[in-house]
């Protein structure tokens, strides 16, 4: 249970860090970019990924050069959402991802639907269309953003959980795949910053370099601590993905209104218990 809470809270604080680095004028693309290099280290020092396996000719290269194209390009949307819409809708669209996710395994991955799983996924997607209804009424700031950005979250979260699927069904280790993604990820980014450093003469800072290495530690302790929850309870998958799902959606409300103040609407707080629903039904129906 540990391990549990400790990805949950590592979840949530890479969204809060966001928050705090856009009050301070910290440039997120650039922390972004330092926190794949963090993540890339520390996944060659703690998983040791195997990556001879890469040297086979099944290797599934076309699905990993897309997600280390998708993780950065998420990274920055959800940073992007997090100022539009908010901690609250931000973490709840990133966790409600695993509807999209779940009618990909329907359809493409051969798993068997069941009522409980069925049921799940038609409440995610009222739980979705409560979350991105506009928090208040009238003009705002943020326009379209406020509700567009928690959508590409989602559909960005549940791509990289298909592309993963389709890696481990290729037979690449997850280790090995972390570690090429997140490398590949890095380079793009830092790609990336020299072409705005080129362009808009925007250069680097350390203020986004401490930040960045935070935010990548935050990033991959979240996955270190998920997958070491499912091997401390491995007859108990269902209950580390719901305390996971539910953990990230509760706790990013409280950071949400109380932290930062964040207004929801009507809707959009009756997203949350629907989502909390959604996410034990859906785990209910894992077997």
């Amino acid at each position: 249970m540990v391990y549990l809470l400790i990805s949950v809270a590592c979840s949530v604080l890479v969204s809060v860090l966001l928050k705090l680095m856009q009050r301070r004028g910290i440039d997120t693309a650039q922390g972004i970019t330092w926190n794949y290099l963090t993540a890339s280290l520390l996944c060659f020092g703690l998983l040791d990924p195997p990556l001879a396996t890469l040297r086979h000719a099944g290797t599934p290269w076309a699905e990993l050069a897309l997600l280390a194209l998708l993780l950065p390009g998420i990274f920055l949307a959800l940073s992007a959402s997090v100022r539009a819409a908010g901690i609250v809708r931000t973490d709840i669209a990133q966790r409600m991802s695993l509807v999209l996710s779940l009618l990909a395994a329907f359809l493409w991955f051969g798993e068997q639907a069941n009522t409980l799983r069925i049921a799940g996924l038609m409440l995610g997607v009222v739980a979705i269309a409560c979350l991105v209804a506009r928090p208040e009424r009238g003009p705002r700031t943020d326009g379209w953003r406020a509700w567009a950005l928690p959508l590409v979250v989602l559909v960005g979260y549940a791509s990289v959980d298909v592309l993963l699927k389709r890696l481990a069904a290729a037979g690449t280790p997850f280790a090995a795949s972390l570690q090429v993604a997140f490398i590949a990820a890095f380079a793009v980014m830092l790609l990336v910053q020299g072409l705005r450093l080129w362009r808009a003469r925007i250069a680097p800072t350390r203020a986004a370099l401490g930040t960045g290495l935070l935010l990548g530690t935050l990033n991959f302790a979240n996955i270190l601590f998920y997958v070491k929850a499912h091997r401390a309870l491995p007859d108990h998958p269902a209950v580390v993905f719901s305390m996971m799902n539910i953990g990230v959606v509760v706790l990013g409300t409280l950071a949400g209104v109380f932290g930062f103040g964040e207004r929801l609407s009507r809707l959009n707080l009756l997203a949350i218990p629907l989502a909390i629903i959604a996410i034990g039904l859906i785990a209910a129906g894992i077997r």
